[in-house]
């Protein structure tokens, strides 16, 4: 009989507040925060720290890693999704802001999606990749409009202008292209930057696009408002350089980003630093320059009274660069402040709501170490407002125990312990410590313990959420705690062990004692025995009936011994590499070591003899555990993956992937019922065992089907992918990608064609036999569920995705599509499918065009589609413009009634708030000025 096991399946994920591969943004209600934290991101609210709701993929796996974020600002006049994110599989998706459920999967780039921008409407939204291509997508057909294809590296910025006639974006490849969106072409180029630009923005009312590169100056452009603007302007031409701000840092430029009002710009540096411009009004730089000719003209002045002397002639001013001097770029761009923090900012973002009484905005960055800041912005300073921090570790999690009950969960990173509950993801406690490698609680769930890197062993209160105690246990890094057990396998109160690179292996007991009188009774421990090695102690395990403790040595060598007289019993030797991990099964039948040189190695721990050596990770194995009362265990390495085995038959049976880096740690709860793993990309996931059985067979013949498809789909992408010379200038390509989802739908769609073919032949022989006189009953095919041919078809073909429709038919022979072409007019008669009937027409005929006009039964479907299809799409146009009609009726009948006046009510206020504040601003500007001219004339 086969044997069958249960199957472990991932439950949540917690500990990532903000990823550094992705950018912040608002959401379209400017309340919240969105960071990405690795395959998913989430909504913070800021005031209260908490994440609000949460946006997850069905499953979570390194391919899905959000590498760029969109919102579309006014998300009431939207009609569709306002929330769009970029992944590193190169799929665009759409999202639902309420539910935070995901609406529809665009695919379409070869690779990760590293620019997503919406057009004015929030109907469009633009994508930029690393394939070097832009594509243009509808939200509301959710599908590819079209694909431009010019830059020669990857897309790092896109910007809509001119109503969303015109789209900018920038590249690597250190130019700046202007793409006219009507025709699909390449308007401009623009170069100048000497090196790759990283970021672009243009402020709202579209005066001025910003460029950042790794140039010591961000470079501003002048954007053309119509085609009659300017008689220097060249015809075609939508930007103008205007001028270079030099910056104050030396790094790279990593985002440039306008505020709402558009008087402050943000130069986010890949550093510390964030350099934040004041952008001055026409008056204000005007009376900027004039300030600035003056002081020219006094230096002209000194310069012509000293060369009088010489005999020299200097060219005075003119009158007219005197009184109307145009402005330069620096009497707009004002240096306002230089934001620097403790560590490297990834992405910044300006909050779209109006700022707090007293500021000019708001601004939130996520940080490199797992943080979320928001600062207010004033004249005077920049000050923190929020702060996010608490819900996952500054960097990646070295270790993790679970406690006796299973309900509390310790992890341990760099600078901090946290207590979670691994049921909710929540975190209860942090509690400052030193790098702490090795972890443990202690029986009774009220003390844990935390080994570090420096030698030290920390006494923890879990209540409390404080160190009691710090010993200086060993003189070098503690890697590992083991509890001592009782002789029936529960976790003992007698005490532990401690390995550590000193060479020693230390004996500890637990003692309660009270430092005076007035305190409580605390926990303390103290050394009782030692046992030296000759070499640095890695990993150390004890018997589960406490027999034997096994320790693993830098030379390879694992060495057991015995508890009670710490007698010498094996040596376990075969690894190439050290040992990292091990663990000893729970009746201390076996012992499995997990070693640097990738495999798993299974000993009887009777005789010390090898069973099995298993080569199971790509990578070093980090952890390795077996599951109470059985001989499975679970393996975590340095390749990503967390490994389910069977120790008896030495088979694998489950790979769980999700993780997206380095796999450090492992902890399993006491009944098996789920494990928790931790990682260098700071996430801890929970996996939970279900009900659903795993057969190993069945998994072998899954796993070698997703080596040939993923085989298949690299030399799909290499065959059809773009080339390695350069793109055609400013050429239009399609704009989606062949997927497995548009195989399976062209299949689909060839499945239902050939049969409701048959159905049409079982149709006419029962009609044939019922005019011969034969008059059996017709049996429909069951398969059809009672529908006519044609619209059974129909219904295939509109249950594909609007995204993968394209790809499908551009995937189906031309006898198929032939067979498509001839339904075409009886679906036109219904009046939902009337889009889709066009859509489809219009590919079909694009692709087979050369055939259909030459084959002869196809002209007869062609002609009487040209009459059917204009009367019905005309239909359709003039009921949609009979609506918008009626709606504009009913919108004036309501700006008719008397409430009227006081519906832009709120909008007037702003404006009348925002001068006052730009009157005051200039006020408190001039009164400076003031005082400044008193204090040089006391001085003189």
């Amino acid at each position: 009989m086969v044997k069958a096991y249960l199957r472990y399946e991932p439950a949540i994920s917690f500990g990532v507040v903000a990823s550094p591969e992705s950018n912040v943004a608002y959401d379209p209600s400017g309340r919240l925060l969105l960071a990405a934290a690795l395959d998913r991101f989430a909504a913070w609210d800021l005031k209260r720290g908490l994440p609000s709701l949460s946006f997850a993929t069905a499953a979570p796996s390194p391919s899905l890693a959000v590498s760029c974020l969109a919102t579309f600002p006014s998300a009431a006049s939207a009609s569709a999704s306002s929330i769009a994110s970029g992944h590193a599989d190169g799929s665009i998706r759409l999202w639902d802001t309420e539910t935070g459920s995901c609406e529809a999967t665009l695919h379409g780039h070869r690779s990760a999606a590293s620019a997503l921008v919406f057009g004015p409407s929030g109907a469009i939204i633009a994508s930029g990749s690393k394939d070097c291509d832009i594509i243009l997508w509808d939200v509301v057909a959710q599908a590819g409009l079209y694909r431009l294809r010019g830059h020669r590296d990857q897309v790092t910025g896109l910007v809509f202008l001119d109503s969303g006639k015109k789209l900018v974006s920038c590249s690597k490849d250190k130019l700046i292209r202007v793409w006219d969106l009507d025709t699909q072409h390449c308007l401009q180029i623009v170069g100048g930057h000497r090196s790759e630009i990283w970021s672009i923005d243009v402020d709202p009312s579209e005066r001025f696009l910003v460029s950042g590169s790794a140039d010591q100056e961000l470079r501003v452009f002048t954007v053309r408002k119509s085609a009659e603007e300017g008689e220097d302007w060249s015809k075609w031409d939508m930007l103008k350089l205007f001028g270079e701000i030099p910056r104050q840092s030396k790094e790279r430029v990593a985002t440039v980003k306008f505020n709402k009002n558009g008087n402050l710009v943000a130069c986010q540096v890949a550093g510390k630093t964030v350099d934040i411009y004041r952008v001055l009004d026409e008056t204000e730089a005007a009376r900027k320059a004039k300030r600035r000719m003056h002081r020219k003209k006094e230096k002209a002045l000194a310069k012509s009274m000293a060369a009088e002397g010489n005999g020299t002639v200097i060219d005075p001013l003119s009158a007219q660069d005197l009184q109307n001097p145009t402005p330069v770029v620096t009497d707009i761009f004002k240096l306002l402040h230089v934001l620097r923090v403790n560590k490297k900012i990834c992405s910044v973002a300006f909050s779209p709501n109006n700022p707090p009484k007293g500021c000019l905005a708001t601004l939130s960055l996520s940080l490199n170490n797992n943080m979320l800041e928001t600062y207010s912005v004033d004249n005077e300073n920049v000050s923190n407002m929020y702060s996010i921090e608490m819900h996952g570790h500054r960097s990646d999690i070295r270790s993790l125990a679970l406690n006796s009950e299973d309900n509390l969960l310790m992890s341990t990173s760099h600078n901090a312990v946290k207590i979670w509950n691994p049921s909710t993801g929540d975190c209860l406690r942090t509690i400052d410590s030193d790098y702490g490698l090795c972890s443990a609680f202690v029986p009774g769930n009220r003390y844990a313990l935390v080994g570090t890197k420096s030698g030290t062993l920390e006494i923890i209160d879990i209540n409390s959420g404080s160190s009691i105690e710090v010993i200086e246990a060993h003189a070098g890094s503690i890697r590992s705690i083991v509890l001592i057990p009782n002789e029936d396998g529960t976790a003992g109160a007698w005490g532990f062990v401690t390995g550590s690179a000193d060479h020693d292996v230390k004996f500890w007991e637990y003692q309660l004692m009270q430092k005076s009188d007035n305190d409580s009774k605390q926990l303390s421990v103290t050394n009782v025995k030692t046992l030296k090695m000759n070499d640095d102690v890695l990993a150390v395990t004890i018997s589960p009936t406490g027999n034997h403790i096994a320790v693993a040595l830098l030379d390879g060598a694992v060495k057991v011994f015995t508890m009670d007289s710490l007698k010498f019993a094996l040596t376990l030797y075969g690894h190439k590499l050290p040992v990292l991990c091990m663990d000893i099964s729970s009746d201390g039948v076996l012992i499995v070591t997990g070693s640097a040189d990738k495999n798993l190695k299974i000993w009887g721990m009777d005789f010390g003899d090898c069973h099995k050596s298993i080569f199971a990770h790509t990578d070093s194995v980090m952890d390795v555990k077996f599951v109470s009362k059985t001989h499975y265990m679970f393996s975590v390495g340095k390749d990503r993956t967390v490994k389910y085995w069977d120790a008896d038959k030495f088979e694998l049976l489950l790979t769980l992937e999700g993780h997206h880096a380095e796999v450090w740690c492992l902890a399993i709860s006491s009944r098996g019922d789920f494990i928790v793993t931790g990682s260098h990309d700071r996430s801890i996931r929970r996996w939970d065992r279900t009900e659903e059985q795993l057969f190993i067979e069945e998994e072998q013949e899954k796993r070698l089907e997703e080596t040939f498809e993923a085989d298949l789909d690299s030399a799909m992408d290499h065959k059809y992918g773009q080339k390695d010379g350069a793109p055609d200038e400013g050429s239009v390509g399609v704009p989606g990608r062949k997927t497995k989802e548009t195989v399976t739908a062209a299949d689909a769609i060839i499945d239902a064609l050939d049969t409701a073919e048959e159905e049409v032949k079982r149709l006419d022989q029962h009609q044939e036999g019922q005019n011969n006189g034969n008059g059996t009953t017709f049996q429909p095919n069951v398969i059809m569920q009672g529908q006519s041919p044609s619209y059974y078809v129909l219904n295939v073909v509109s249950n594909v995705r609007p995204n993968d429709l394209e790809q499908a038919l551009l995937s189906l022979p031309f006898s198929d599509a032939l067979k498509i072409m001839s339904y075409l007019k009886e679906w036109s008669m219904v009046p939902l499918k009337v889009e889709l009937v066009c859509r489809v027409c219009l590919v079909l005929l694009q692709t087979h065009h050369s055939q259909l006009t030459t084959t002869p039964s196809a002209r007869s479907i062609l002609t009487e589609l040209k009459g059917i299809l204009y009367s019905r799409v005309k239909e359709c146009k003039d009921a949609i413009g009979f609506n918008l009609a009626a709606m504009d009726h009913i919108k004036e009948l309501l700006a008719m009634r008397s409430d009227a006046p006081f519906r832009d009510a709120r909008a007037k206020l702003m404006e009348i708030r925002q001068e006052q504040s730009r009157r005051s601003d200039r006020s408190d500007g001039a009164e400076k000025r003031k005082k400044k001219k008193r204090r040089t004339s006391g001085e003189s």
